[in-house]
């Protein structure tokens, strides 16, 4: 995830500095923001915890593409900042999606398999087209890693919730969704480290006068 594009000067980062990259973050908002709404309709639906940590997921980069967008051109000590307040954001999704993992292994109910299945697929095109959308640009700052990051969580997930599936229709319980909702919170987790880190190596860097 985070290999080079090979066309940038190694003594700089991509600070997002271009009307394509705004363009393209428009439409994974869109994207983002829409398949949020399915999947978190569809996790309520299916009594499914992967498909609600998987919306949450969605969520999460929506409003970490919202926030990149709106600080492109600001301050390198604005961009750290930011880049730190969606790792906060990230972990605190992780945690939240930990909680309700381990409450929903003491209440009874079966996730619907076939639902689960469905709106996996229709996630899995979302997930590609905004992975597509967003390869050109997937290193620079914190700020931009961020985003590359989260698109990295759209697929893993959307990857996790069709195994879910098809383990709750092989086994009739609900033990496959809830282990891949657990384990997409420690991605969640993961993520908002590696965001953490390199948004404090970059706010060191910043002069005191910056």
């Amino acid at each position: 995830m985070g290999a080079c594009c090979g066309h940038h000067d190694h003594g700089s980062r991509f600070d997002g500095m271009s009307a394509d990259y705004r363009r393209r973050l428009w439409a994974v908002i869109a994207i983002n923001a829409a398949m949020f709404v399915v999947e978190m309709t569809a996790g309520q639906l299916a009594r499914s915890q992967a498909l609600q940590a998987d919306a949450l997921d969605f969520f999460g980069d929506a409003m970490t593409y919202g926030l990149s967008l709106a600080v492109i051109g600001a301050s390198a000590r604005v961009r750290a900042g930011a880049a730190l307040a969606k790792a906060g954001s990230l972990l605190l999704m992780g945690l939240w999606v930990a909680g309700s993992t381990a409450y929903r292994v003491l209440v009874l109910g079966t996730p619907e398999a076939g639902v689960m299945g469905a709106v996996g697929v229709l996630a899995l095109a979302a997930n590609v087209a905004s992975v597509l959308l967003l390869v050109r640009y997937k290193d620079g700052d914190a700020n931009v890693r961020s985003v590359w990051l989260c698109s990295r969580n759209d697929a893993i997930g959307n990857v996790a919730v069709m195994a879910a599936a098809l383990g709750v229709w092989g086994t009739a319980t609900g033990w496959p969704d809830l282990i891949v909702a657990a384990t997409m919170a420690g991605l969640f987790m993961w993520s908002a480290s590696q965001i953490a880190v390199q948004a404090l190596r970059e706010w060191r860097r910043i002069p005191e006068a910056a």
